[in-house]
């Protein structure tokens, strides 16, 4: 017996129901489940995702029994509607529509009113009494199966010869809708249709139904892998394998008149979460008119009750019941057939994170469903709390925007959130700007970012740059600042002696407005109005949380996910961004990052660099301790009592010192001279000297601490006087000192024995013992596969997950914005690893990291530090392998601990 892979529905019985969705897709899975549950379906049947597979493998051919059981299924919907397809007396006209198991709306193809030609046309004519009717109906047919299925080209002009029909049609006849048209005039369309089909194609439109039928699902199984279908599942982590369900439907008809209708609909505003059905819908039309933009539609929630006041309370409650059926909000697709409603799908419906938190925080408020389950990453996908607490566009003004032409590029989408403001080049320009006026709004544009440009990046409400990818240095920081952020705009010429940006036939000086939207990746010219959201500006102070509901409702999820989850949540963030991560709901700092605490005091670590002998550094490095000293201070009293660890200083020294600083700055060379008492030659030398090829694989981390021991003895120093002060002062304090870029054990022994005696001289000195530990960065694949060793000395683990995947997949993560989006086009990769961590490779790693560390000492702390941190696929991935907390930059925080949240319920 051949296996089943038709599965009927309609007519208050189904073959499925809705757990079968891997089967029959999500639509299909539906309509059953609507048919089982008495809704008023039309019948029809579903093809199975595995015939899809199989078609896709197999160069167009169905399995073994497919045929037959379409057959035999067309009988039952025959039966069940009254009517017989490819009838010349008691026509049954279908349709054809796609239907995944993860909704993937307007990515596939559909075609409706299959069963049409000459004959039938005519005995719809005489069934119906509507000639103009029937002519629609073959008009819709002709030009959609020309387009779906036949693959109707577009002529030199890019115009497609269906759509320039109708316009010259309606010119003709002096009208504005194609529902103007008169019967004779629909002929006549369709009549210069077929030729249209024969010039193009060499052959006659196909008359027979059964062909018509069975094209139309070899072209919607086809459509699986169209260019958007395909692109869309990229983008939403949807696997290529599944395949999609072809679901065949008994047409009912909204285009019968003026008591005919179809629509789309949610029972809950899908943008804000509002209650209440609401929707478009149109009057006398087909389905696939509410969305092709060529009539503009009605307001269900505003005219539908005055319009088809019977209709609109069957539709209403019908919601209701769907809703407490499916326990979440449901989009819904209908059609009034003189006057009876017609069900055609029901799906949970997308929404905003505005939205999905009203709605999960108000159905556990209603009694529908409990706090466990609002947390479903179906109801509130972590990442989309973003748009709770970002800067936004208005959906109008960035409309108006797009429509004016104004969209210059785009480039990776690194920083959530959006700004408009003033380009400005350098961040230089960009301090004197704000410090001349603070209210104004700059875009600092660069070509790539580098630690020196952090006075620039914090003044700045946006960043924007040519180069770089994810976890480029602009991205990782304006991330932690709560910054928008597009990185990798390739398009952009960026031009600093002249002062201008260009894209293409458009260039922009600097002062001159721009508009970047860290969502999406797009940038504009010009100024689109940005606003904050009410979670921020709770936080902010700025309104009391009582006054906003969003806030309540975003602080009652957060107190759920916080009820569930067993893995930490820490903030990488130094002491100006320390009280934005507590205020996020940061446990501790799990990542200070000391080289920023230096760009504010460049002489004196440039007079450090150019010292010659040990003695000269440690009198300039001693210059920096009171800085840093101030510095751990106010961080540790922030955090009041958490944990935090502080990395001692990583980059390469080229970062504070370079070629690029001396021809940029006009007289540096002579001013540094001066301050070290060198001469400018041996300044010039020095700068040649730090020249790496490799920078990031050169001489940095722990390997700078190995060479000048002085650095890490004075950072140590100023990290335990900080701690004294500060328990000094009444408050618990909890350093962890955290040794970056290992590789071998002796490597960390060497940095651990300086960090120990900093620590014993300060406390004896002080007469005070505070607890701390000393532990490492695993951001090395050496570290990761000798943990065992390593952990003899280490007392916790943070795995720099950014370094980590860089130097495991030999890929700059500052360059590859070149290749990566080729190789997502490509599906060579299924995810940009430098955002999601890559677990078969840097996550095997990672496990065997913990695993070696574990097994010298069972009760080692081990958390992440990198960018992965706030990322909630590599948040699930940490909570599975074990380890104790993740960090991210501030205001992923919500995001991190929602995630941390749904990994813990998922894994029971």
């Amino acid at each position: 017996m051949a296996e089943q892979h038709v599965y009927s529905f309609g007519a208050g019985a189904a073959d499925g129901d809705r757990t079968m969705k891997n089967t029959l897709g999500g639509k299909g899975a539906n309509l059953a489940e609507m048919s089982k549950t008495g809704l008023p379906v039309p019948a029809g049947f579903t093809i199975t995702t595995d015939v899809c597979v199989h078609y896709s493998k197999n160069k167009g051919e169905y399995p073994a029994g497919v045929k037959e059981q379409v057959d035999a299924a067309i009988r039952k919907v025959e039966k069940a509607m009254g009517a017989e397809f490819g009838s010349t007396t008691n026509p049954l006209l279908l349709s054809c529509r796609s239907g995944a198991r993860e909704s993937m709306p307007g990515m596939m193809d559909t075609v409706l009113n299959i069963g049409l030609n000459e004959k039938t046309v005519d005995a719809l004519i005489k069934q119906s009494g509507d000639e103009r009717f029937a002519w629609d109906s073959y008009r819709r047919f002709v030009q959609m199966y020309g387009d779906v299925v036949l693959g109707v080209d577009r002529d030199e002009q890019n115009e497609d010869p269906f759509e320039t029909i109708i316009d010259e049609a309606r010119e003709k006849a002096g009208v504005e809708y194609d529902h103007e048209l008169s019967a004779d005039q629909l002929k006549e369309i369709v009549a210069e249709f077929k030729k249209v089909v024969k010039e193009q194609k060499g052959r006659d439109f196909p008359d027979d139904p059964m062909e018509q039928l069975w094209g139309a699902i070899g072209a919607v199984f086809d459509s699986w892998d169209n260019d958007r279908a395909v692109v869309y599942r990229r983008q939403y982590g949807i696997p290529h394998e599944w395949g999609t369900a072809t679901n065949v439907q008994a047409m009912v008809f909204g285009n019968l008149g003026n008591d005919c209708a179809t629509g789309v609909g949610m029972t809950r505003d899908g943008a804000d979460g509002t209650p209440g059905f609401n929707g478009d819908y149109l009057i006398n039309a087909q389905g696939e008119d509410v969305v092709a933009g060529i009539r503009t539609p009605k307001r269900i929630e505003e005219t539908f009750e005055k319009d088809m006041p019977a209709a609109f309370k069957e539709l209403t409650e019908i919601g209701e019941r769907l809703e407490a059926h499916y326990k979440d909000i449901q989009d819904i697709e209908f059609t009034v057939q003189k006057g009876k409603v017609w069900m055609l799908q029901t799906r949970n419906a997308k929404r905003t994170g505005f939205a999905a938190v009203r709605i999960a925080h108000d159905l556990v408020e209603e009694g529908v469903i409990d706090s466990k389950e609002a947390l479903n990453p179906r109801r509130i996908p972590a990442d989309d709390l973003n748009q709770l607490l970002q800067p936004i566009f208005n959906t109008a003004d960035k409309k108006s925007a797009q429509d004016a032409g104004k969209l210059l590029t785009s480039g990776i989408n690194a920083g959530p959130g959006a700004a408009s403001g003033k380009v400005v080049l350098t961040a230089e320009t960009a301090e004197a700007w704000y410090n001349k006026d603070n209210n104004v709004n700059l875009v600092l544009v660069r070509k790539e970012t580098s630690p020196e440009d952090l006075r620039g990046m914090r003044v700045a409400k946006g960043i924007l740059t040519a180069q770089g990818g994810a976890s480029s240095h602009a991205a990782l920081v304006s991330r932690q600042m709560g910054k928008a952020c597009i990185v990798g705009a390739q398009e952009l010429n960026i031009n600093y002696a002249a002062k201008t940006v260009s894209v293409g036939g458009t260039t922009l000086k600097e002062g001159d407005d721009i508009s970047i939207d860290g969502f999406t990746g797009e940038v504009f010219a010009g100024l689109i109005p940005t606003s904050p959201s009410e979670v921020m500006q709770v936080l902010d102070g700025e309104l009391k949380a009582e006054e906003s509901e969003t806030y309540q409702r975003y602080s009652k999820i957060m107190g759920w996910a916080d009820e569930h989850r067993t893995l930490n949540v820490r903030a990488n963030a130094e002491s100006d961004d320390a009280a934005e991560a507590v205020a996020f709901g940061a446990e501790g700092i799990g990542l200070c990052r000391t080289e920023h605490m230096f760009f504010g005091h460049l002489d004196e670590i440039r007079e450090m660099i150019l010292a010659e002998t040990a003695e000269t550094r440690q009198k300039a490095v001693d210059q920096l301790l009171p800085f840093q000293k101030e510095d751990f201070t106010k961080l540790f009293t922030t955090l009041a009592g958490k944990p935090v660890t502080i990395r001692l200083l990583d980059p390469p020294l080229h970062e504070f010192l370079s070629d690029r600083h001396l021809e940029e700055e006009p007289g540096l060379d002579e001013k540094l001279a001066k301050i070290a008492g060198v001469t400018k030659e041996d300044v010039h030398r020095r700068v040649s000297e730090l020249h790496e090829l490799n920078p990031m694989l050169g001489h940095r981390g722990c390997r700078l601490g190995v060479v000048y021991p002085e650095v890490t003895r004075m950072q140590a120093t100023a990290i335990f006087e900080a701690a004294v002060a500060t328990k000094q002062a009444g408050h618990d304090v909890y350093p962890e000192v955290m040794i970056p870029l290992v590789g071998f054990k002796t490597e960390f022994e060497n940095q651990a024995a300086v960090v120990r005696e900093a620590a014993a001289a300060v406390f004896e000195k002080a007469g005070v013992e505070i607890p701390y530990t000393v532990g490492t960065m695993i951001e090395i694949p050496r570290a990761a596969l000798r943990a065992d060793e390593i952990a003899e000395g280490a007392e916790f683990f943070s795995f720099g997950t950014n370094d980590l995947t860089q130097t495991t997949l030999g890929i700059s993560r500052d360059d590859y914005g070149s290749f990566m989006p080729q190789y997502r086009e490509m599906d060579i990769v299924p995810a940009d690893p430098f955002q999601t961590i890559d677990q078969p490779g840097v996550g095997r790693l990672m496990k065997i990291g913990i695993e070696g560390g574990r097994k010298t000492r069972p009760d080692l702390k081990i958390g992440i530090c990198g960018e992965h941190g706030g990322d909630p696929k590599s948040v699930m991935f940490c909570h599975d392998a074990g380890l104790n907390y993740v960090s991210c930059s501030p205001r992923r925080i919500p995001i991190a601990r929602l995630a941390a949240a749904q990994a813990a319920i998922a894994a029971g």
